[in-house]
């Protein structure tokens, strides 16, 4: 009897299938884990590094920082505020990073408060300015009142003129309600000076400067402490001493408002304007 012939299995071309699908699967977990990886958790970062931050500073390593530790220890700051370098003693040379005061105003605020103090001198000294005795502006160390000699001192004196204490009054009244702090700085042109009283244009610049840091102080009863006394002679001119009228700018008292130190008047509206004693002339 013939046998049957066995019939021949099909074959499946589409296997390759399965190890595809496997591949792919893998390669999806594959870039699953490396996109998990790159997801940091920043606050856990940030926890981390306060507490390596902390360790340190106990140990004596690094010194002591300003870092507010968050009161909800279970959310601590994100490690982008984390701040790493805070309080590192002030040292140009080696460009150290120094937290900043915690009064200094802001660099918008002390610009408003100054141009709204030069407005009320510039209002309360309209008649001097025209008449030039007095002139107002802006240095870098902060806002300048320059007191010209002919308006305020006699030629080689260094006594105030009685003429001159309305516009000093004026001025004072403004600057008393404030905390700016004042230098007073003495200037003389190159012409030199030689009295029974005054040897030098230091001499004459110096006393002029102090005459008025000592008026502030009896008259308009101004803080010491807010106040400094300079001469400088000839040798910072704003004019060339070549003429006339150069020279007459350079015999001057300038009142330098230093900027940083500027308090308007509604921080200190319970503060009450020094008045005039009558005691200094």
């Amino acid at each position: 009897m013939r046998r049957r012939r066995r019939a021949r299995p099909h074959a499946n071309h589409d296997r390759w299938l399965v190890s595809y699908a496997d591949f792919i699967t893998l390669l999806f977990a594959f870039f699953v884990v490396l996109y998990a990886s790159a997801q940091v958790d920043h606050r856990k970062v940030g926890r981390l590094a306060m507490a390596i931050q902390v360790a340190f500073q106990e140990l004596g390593v690094f010194p002591d920082s300003n870092t507010q530790i968050p009161l909800n220890t279970s959310e601590p700051m994100p490690f982008s505020t984390v701040q790493t370098i805070e309080n590192a003693k002030h040292n140009t040379e080696l460009g150290r990073i120094a937290s900043p005061p915690e009064n200094k105003l802001s660099s918008a605020s002390e610009e408003a408060n100054l141009t709204t103090l030069q407005a009320e001198l510039q209002q309360a000294l309209l008649h001097e300015i025209a008449q030039h005795t007095v002139a107002l502006h802006r240095e870098a160390d902060g806002l300048v009142i320059s007191l010209r000699e002919f308006g305020f001192f006699d030629s080689g004196s260094p006594a105030l003129k009685t003429s001159a204490l309305p516009a000093l009054d004026r001025i004072a009244s403004i600057l008393a309600v404030r905390t700016c702090r004042l230098r007073i700085e003495g200037h003389t042109d190159n012409v030199p000076i030689h009295t029974p009283q005054m040897e030098s244009n230091w001499e004459l610049s110096t006393a002029r400067s102090t005459e008025l840091v000592r008026l502030l102080i009896l008259r308009y009863s101004f803080p010491p402490e807010r106040l400094a006394a300079a001469g400088y002679a000839e040798y910072h001119p704003i004019a060339s001493n070549d003429t006339v009228q150069g020279r007459a700018q350079n015999r001057r008292v300038d009142i330098v408002i230093l900027s940083g130190h500027i308090v308007s008047t509604d921080v200190l509206a319970d503060a009450q304007p020094s008045k005039p004693s009558a005691a200094i002339p």
